[in-house]
């Protein structure tokens, strides 16, 4: 029998880092319970469990811990009760005609309320640069969640009608 030897060090398992959450703020500070979209957020997935944790990742630090989030179930497949967030449980809801189906609701016990427009994952990076633009813009008309994501829509397809007849289109910078 024969024995190997060998002056390598032994692999070890490095722990995987959730990448940072794609996210446009407004500038100004949210009012709390205003309703009012206070920024976008662009989640890799629908796993509403796995995408909370990257958001609070860096929403925690700037706004306080978040305690509640409140979702309408139209896009999320799986709503638990009960997330454990950076170690603290954040408690999940739905609401079906009380909340618009493209946004979040975050709360803070020591900040207050947060609205924040979802753009969906599969979304394009130009569009979802645009949408998170227009609702992290702090002037113009405050427009709801889904009314930026229908006229996103409409901006798609008129945009890809000008790429089919040849005619210039808007030039956006991708992310």
């Amino acid at each position: 029998m024969m024995s190997a030897t060998t002056d390598h060090l032994p692999l070890y398992a490095v722990p995987f880092r959730v990448p940072t959450a794609r996210l446009a703020l407004k500038a100004v500070s949210p009012s709390p319970g205003r309703g009012e979209l206070d920024g976008a957020w662009w989640p890799r997935s629908r796993d509403l469990t796995h995408e909370l944790t990257a958001l609070a990742d860096v929403l925690d630090p700037l706004w306080g811990r978040i305690t509640r989030v409140a979702v309408n179930p139209r896009y999320w497949p799986i709503i638990p009760r009960k997330i454990f967030v950076n170690g603290h449980v954040v408690k999940v809801g739905w609401f079906t005609s009380e909340l618009d189906p493209h946004k979040i609701l975050l709360l803070s016990y020591t900040a207050g309320r947060w609205d924040l427009l979802v753009i969906p994952p599969e979304t394009s990076a130009p569009s979802a640069a645009r949408l998170m633009a227009a609702a992290s813009a702090s002037t113009g008309p405050q427009l709801t969640a889904t009314a930026l994501m229908t006229a996103e829509q409409a901006n798609d397809t008129s945009s890809s009608y000008a790429a089919d007849t040849g005619r210039p289109g808007r030039l956006v910078a991708g992310m």
